[in-house]
């Protein structure tokens, strides 16, 4: 039985004395609302209405129940407003600051169409733990372990030249004697400057034979890139963000680098509620499984290079036949 719907028909039944306009301020048919307080009273035992040809009189019973139903029907009226209003109040997620502002936005549109007004807020690596243990988020995409990852973003080398290898070596930054020029560095962003990201970058650059200066963490993003833009100097980072400088982008020939990730949360069931309903959107927002879509556009690079190479060629091929055709002329006459 409905009990909270019973006791709202027995109330507005009660308070006016008839079922037909009762069951009118209950937003219910007649039948609807005579049914539901029978129900009400085989529930309870007892007989709530004395019913008349016109008129229903409370029994007893039924006055001495009325205030106690009149509190169950406003306690759920308050639930439910309570409940539209949480539904209303902002989700706050804390995300890395390399996310781009484009998927940012389609993971707020998909957030509305599961019910949630998610407000977002960009924060570095060591914050965003923080935000959440302070409650001033309700969840946060965190730097993880990779044995405790959700997802996985592909880190690489990008430089302004295009390389001609499929991947970058680092032990090609190795200083040489007849060098003349400043050091090429390798440029950390800050999003990267976590331990299973940078001590793995600094083992490797001391094994290749490079110096400590040639591995350093920008203050951020933009300042990385310029550095890469004024030198020859690299950038590890993302396949997408590597597009969206347009630098050229090859994964680490010595080693496997990714970004990983997990979601921290106040409550386990806010991160599972949107690990569910919005991972993938998240995904996309942080960059994961963009190694594939690279090689994609590698592989598209590579045969337009291919076919200008082959256009080149015939082109010197006709030139050197019109050449020789004109010769073999001129030496007819």
């Amino acid at each position: 039985m409905d009990l909270v719907g019973a006791c709202r028909a027995f109330v507005h039944v009660g308070e006016r004395g008839s079922f037909t306009v009762g069951a009118a301020a209950a937003g219910m048919s007649q039948s609807v609302a005579s049914r539901r307080v029978a129900a009400l009273e085989q529930h309870l035992g007892e007989r709530l209405f004395e019913r008349g040809s016109r008129h229903v009189r409370l029994t007893p019973f039924g006055r001495e129940l009325l205030p106690a139903a009149r509190r169950l029907v406003l306690a759920a009226e308050e639930l439910a407003h309570e409940a539209a209003t949480a539904q209303r109040r902002p989700f706050r997620l804390a995300v890395p600051d390399t996310c781009p502002a484009p998927t940012l936005a389609r993971l707020a549109a998909a957030a509305r169409g599961e019910g949630i007004t998610l407000e977002l807020r960009t924060a570095a690596p060591a914050v965003r733990p923080h935000l959440v243990r302070s409650q001033q988020v309700r969840a946060a995409l965190v730097a993880v372990p990779p044995d405790q990852a959700r997802w996985r973003v592909p880190l690489g080398l990008a430089s302004v030249a295009r390389p001609h290898a499929r991947r970058l070596y680092l032990e090609t930054l190795r200083p040489r004697r007849t060098d003349q020029g400043p050091l090429r560095r390798v440029w950390l962003q800050p999003e990267d400057d976590v331990p299973h990201v940078r001590d793995r970058m600094a083992r490797l650059r001391d094994a290749v034979g490079l110096r400590p200066a040639q591995l350093s963490v920008a203050t951020g993003l933009a300042q990385a890139a310029a550095e890469v833009f004024s030198s020859a100097d690299l950038l590890l980072c993302s396949p997408v963000q590597a597009q969206e400088f347009g630098l050229h982008w090859r994964p680490v020939g010595e080693l496997r680098l990714e970004r990983t990730f997990g979601l921290m949360a106040a409550e386990e069931s806010d991160a599972e509620r949107l690990g569910t309903r919005l991972g993938e959107v998240l995904a996309d927002c942080l960059g994961a499984g963009a190694e594939a879509e690279h090689e994609n556009a590698e592989h598209a690079e590579n045969a337009e290079d291919a076919e200008d190479a082959e256009d080149a060629e015939n082109a010197e091929d006709d030139a050197a036949h019109t050449g020789t055709a004109g010769t073999e002329e001129e030496a007819t006459r």
